[in-house]
């Protein structure tokens, strides 16, 4: 459904390191700097940061959350632990299991240093 995702970003240095320690727990390649942007490609997309293209602040939207799917649930916890080493701050409830009507997920929450709120799922298989 998506061929990108892209957040702002005031700080590409920042960014980049903590984005590259993130995604690196999923196996992720360092990210590649284009100008003003950063991009990290998969095979399942790209996820990528800017500065702003208008020359204006980038700021956080409120209510949107960008998720990344992991494998297990000690990824989602080596993804959170690599966010929290490298300026993300831990928002919601602690890494760990959640149930409702989509099943059972394992989940961990970030903002990373811009303020964007992240998301680590684990989907556990039905029994």
């Amino acid at each position: 459904m998506f061929s990108h995702i892209m957040l702002g970003t005031n700080d590409l240095d920042r960014s980049k390191a903590f984005y590259d320690a993130v995604l690196g727990t999923l196996d992720v390649p360092p990210g590649g700097v284009d100008r003003y942007r950063i991009f990290w490609r998969t095979k399942t997309g790209v996820f990528s940061v800017s500065l702003p293209i208008d020359g204006q602040p980038a700021t956080v939207a409120n209510g949107s959350t960008t998720g990344f799917a992991c494998q297990s649930p000690e990824q989602v916890n080596a993804w959170h632990a690599a966010g929290l080493a490298n300026g993300g701050t831990t928002c919601e409830d602690p890494p760990g299991l959640r149930e409702g009507p989509a099943g059972k997920l394992y989940l961990a929450y970030l903002r990373d240093p811009d303020g964007n709120k992240l998301c680590g799922l684990y989907r556990v298989p039905r029994g």
